[in-house]
């Protein structure tokens, strides 16, 4: 945990783009993203796959980015680079990526516990949904 012009950020997990499928993927339709969830036990960690038709940031979908927990995500993108958001993709989870120095970072607003998060991001998720009930901004 650091604090950064009062703004506190808990590292969360790790996106790593790949090339290759990988077991338990998930699809989103919305992005051209696969994801996949690490076994690593000491962080938690993401892998993702894109099409060749995703809009997503091409920094997104080459460089891996930290996701951190901030206590207040506006104040955190203040003056940043947005890459994709803000955007909610489950109810309570606020994201925004933005580019710091040519990395992407990731950072989310939210009051739910870990065990909530990726719980309700295999079943309740706009990125995973057959009709999603909002498009985040793509920017890129």
């Amino acid at each position: 945990m650091f604090m950064k012009d009062g703004v506190e950020y808990r590292f969360h997990h790790m996106g790593i783009p790949v090339t290759e499928p990988r077991p338990g993927e998930r699809h989103s339709a919305l992005f051209g993203m696969y994801t996949s969830d690490s076994d690593c036990r000491l962080i938690r960690a993401q892998w993702h796959r894109f099409d060749e038709t995703s809009t997503l940031h091409p920094l997104l979908r080459t460089v891996p980015h930290p996701a951190f927990k901030v206590s207040d995500l506006a104040r955190a993108i203040e003056g940043m680079t947005l890459l994709l958001g803000p955007y909610e993709p489950i109810a309570g989870f606020h994201v925004a990526i933005v580019e710091d120095g040519g990395i992407p970072i990731e950072f989310i607003e939210t009051e739910l516990t870990d065990d909530q998060i990726w719980a309700k991001a295999e079943t309740e998720s706009i990125l995973y949904a057959d009709n999603p009930r909002a498009a985040p901004v793509a920017t890129g």
